[in-house]
């Protein structure tokens, strides 16, 4: 392939690109009207505008994509996370149109998208599941039989879901039935499928993920395992590598375990396979995503490799380069989504501009975005402004790291996730590793992200004062008026900052 057309927009685009640059392939972007003046829209050899802001009419409209990769010479497409990614027709009728779906098979996303099929595919290996139904559920009777069976508190899912959509939790029989009804209705709206299944609510869990990657020659092999458990309405804000409760048997265990639901699919290319991981330590298949996820950035840096690179390659029908021995641990590192959301308002989203933008930098530190200074935070897209990610040889430095990152990282004009970011990084359930899915409901509050904010300005406030003090000497030792006028403007200078 020397031309692909990437199927998204934002920072998963521009970061799709930079790869493909490296590798001397020539980019073409897709955007909206709304995106007119994106950094991937401007860093790509070619960009089309796919139509109006709302997706149903620009990034979902799968034919029209299709025929401008056509019009402009594009061997391949690639659909980054969300949007079509997860799409089987949309993969089928790339591969029909004569293109390259950078992704697996059609059937394996089909296979893998619906959880019910899921977890028959995975059962083939006998990877642990948690109790419950092994089919969809409409009859309300059948509900209560299996509920009993399986005991309380139990959770009713879309098979069709993500998100948190289609979900609830139930505590006991007398509210089943209307919560059961709920779930098929909210799966219907969001899914157009209102199946839904009955399984075991594990109440403490850890969300484990292990990332794998499959070529068309039988090959699969594991990237090791992300921790995903800090999360706000059932999605992920916070994600590392390692996991800091993992020892390298059950890594082993759940890697190989990981290995196989990919196999039971015939999976090729980059998916992920996530597990839910008890207070016993017991592990536990939830689902596979079929394509890259948005957290893939700290199994790159633990591991060195280029998944977008691998994604290509295998696309091109190459065998995988390394065997699961190769493949090693180095390091630790952190990922934080910057959202555009308010995280004491219930992680509302928020819009307008950002009248101030500016990363952190320095070694160790990476930043996906799709933003720059000035530009609108557009209010038909998740609201991720950018992923903040940090290496370290060691967990506790990795921590250390990103509370620098995150002290350096300058956004105003947008409520963000960043103070909430600096207060999971300081809390002692994060910093020892004892921490679950419930970390937000059991220790997080708007009041302590205020009390923290006054913390962060009176450290500040010292450092700054030291540094005046320090200048101030310096000041007193000049010997010409030069030195003293400059002096003086450097002492104005940091007294206008610290204000």
């Amino acid at each position: 392939m020397k031309k692909i057309l990437v199927a998204n927009r934002g920072e998963i685009a521009l970061r799709i690109m930079r790869s493909l640059k490296e590798m001397g392939i020539q980019t073409v972007a897709i955007y909206s009207e709304a995106d007119r003046n994106a950094p991937h829209v401007r860093y790509a050899d070619e960009s089309v505008c796919i139509g109006p802001p709302p997706s149903n009419q620009s990034y979902l409209r799968g034919e029209k994509i299709i025929a401008v990769a056509k019009e402009l010479g594009a061997e391949g497409i690639h659909p980054g996370y969300g949007f079509l990614s997860e799409n089987a027709a949309f993969a089928q009728a790339v591969t029909d149109a004569g293109l390259i779906f950078i992704g697996p098979t059609p059937a394996a996303i089909e296979t893998m998208g619906s959880k019910l099929a899921a977890k028959a595919a995975a059962a083939r290996y006998k990877i642990p599941m948690v109790p419950g139904a092994d089919t969809a559920i409409t009859d309300v009777a059948e509900a209560h039989r299996i509920a009993e069976k399986t005991g309380f508190p139990i959770l009713i899912k879309a098979s069709a879901g993500g998100g948190g959509k289609g979900m609830r939790i139930v505590e006991n029989q007398e509210e089943l039935e209307e919560q059961m009804q709920r779930a098929i209705s909210e799966a219907t709206a969001a899914f157009g499928d209102g199946s839904v299944f009955i399984e075991k609510f594990v109440t403490s869990p850890r969300h484990i993920e292990i990332q794998v990657l499959g070529d068309m020659h039988g090959n699969i092999v594991h990237f090791f395992e992300r921790e995903c458990s800090i999360q706000r309405r059932h999605q992920k804000v916070i994600e590392e590598a390692p996991s800091a409760i993992l020892t390298p048997e059950l890594r082993a265990k759940m890697g190989k375990s990981a290995v196989d639901v990919a196999r039971s699919c015939n999976y090729v290319g980059a998916g992920t396979v996530e597990f839910l991981v008890d207070d016993q330590m017991n592990y536990y298949f939830l689902e596979m995503n079929t394509r890259l996820q948005v957290e893939h950035p700290v199994t790159e840096m633990i591991t060195g490799v280029d998944l977008v690179k691998e994604q290509v390659r295998i696309a091109r029908g190459e065998p995988l380069r390394f065997t699961q021995d190769d493949l090693k641990i180095h390091g630790h590192a952190i990922e934080l989504r910057v959202y555009a959301e308010d995280s004491t308002n219930n992680f509302l989203p928020d819009i307008g501009t950002l009248h101030t933008y500016k990363p952190p930098q320095g070694p160790g530190i990476r930043v996906d975005d799709g933003f720059e200074q000035g530009m609108t935070i557009p209010i038909y897209y998740d609201p991720m402004i950018a992923k903040l990610t940090v290496h370290a040889a060691t967990r506790a430095e990795a921590i250390e790291k990103m509370k620098r990152a995150i002290a350096e990282y300058q956004i105003t004009g947008i409520e963000n996730t960043l103070s909430f970011g600096m207060f999971v990084m300081n809390h002692p359930a994060f910093t020892s590793g004892r921490f679950d899915t419930n970390f937000v409901k059991l220790h997080f509050s708007p009041q302590l992200l205020h009390q923290q904010g006054t913390t962060d300005e009176a450290h500040i406030a010292a450092i700054i004062a030291a540094h005046t003090m320090e200048e101030m000497k310096k000041t007193q030792t000049a010997n010409t008026p030069n030195d003293r006028q400059q002096n003086g403007k450097t002492q104005w200078q940091i007294r206008r900052k610290a204000r």
